[in-house]
């Protein structure tokens, strides 16, 4: 299979955000969307979110038994309406707009990532992180902090496993209401089979550097390149709006 340049520099985007996400348990999303949407604006959603079902599915796998399937299920069931809202979003705004509505996204749950309020885990903040995080996971593919928000106050291989487990029913969700909406297509999948070498290499730095990376250290510089990066989204949304 051959790749471009872009694809390249977007395989190695994947690799950071999968080892982030893995260690830390935020970062795919957060830092891979809104970089990948600079390169080309086709990799959000669809690729961003077909990828992340994979990492889901490794990360339930090597945290199974710390999984509390019943506790997490409000939020699955909330995804539902959720992702169909983030879809008809996706349909109905203009390219502008959607780069706007993304880059403001991104900067939102950068903030929310950076807010130190309690939340208790209960099912009333599961339903509303659930559904939050189907909006904005379905329309820019970035779902995790909503629901990342909600698990603040648990350990971390708790939240790890969890939002693992609520992305791993969630995001096929999500996919599939894109289906429905006409918004994926063969070439979304292509590209999303080429982004697979940075899922596989993602887990197995993650696995090199965990225990040696410290959450608290990483997160500084994660959150930097993701609202930098979102920053420049909502710039360019804004002067396509301009020149409209």
């Amino acid at each position: 299979m051959l790749y471009t340049l872009p694809e390249l520099l977007a395989v190695l985007i994947v690799t950071c955000g999968i080892a982030l996400q893995t260690v830390v348990g935020i970062g795919y999303g957060l830092v891979a969307a809104p970089l990948l949407y600079l390169i080309n604006p086709v990799y959000v959603p669809g690729p961003v979110l077909l990828v992340g079902f994979g990492l889901a599915l490794m990360m339930v796998i090597r945290e199974r038994r710390a999984l509390r399937w019943r506790r997490v299920m409000p939020a699955i069931i909330a995804r539902v309406p959720g992702a169909w809202c983030g879809a008809a979003l996706l349909v109905a705004l203009p390219q502008y707009a959607l780069s706007l509505f993304f880059g403001f996204s991104v900067l939102s749950a950068v903030l929310l990532s950076l807010w130190r309020f309690s939340i208790p885990t209960t099912p009333v903040s599961l339903t509303i992180g659930g559904f939050l995080s189907g909006v904005t996971g379905t329309a820019t593919s970035v779902g995790g902090p909503p629901i990342a928000l909600v698990y603040q106050q648990q350990d971390r291989i708790t939240a790890r496993s969890e939002i693992a487990a609520f992305l791993l029913i969630g995001t096929p969700v999500s996919i599939l209401m894109l289906v429905l909406k006409g918004s994926l297509d063969w070439h979304t999948a292509h590209l999303s089979l080429k982004m697979l070498p940075g899922l596989f290499m993602g887990f197995f730095l993650a696995r090199l550097i965990d225990g040696r990376l410290k959450p608290t250290s990483a997160k500084p510089l994660l959150l930097t390149v993701s609202g930098a990066s979102a920053l420049l989204v909502a710039i360019k949304g804004l002067i396509d709006w301009l020149g409209h």
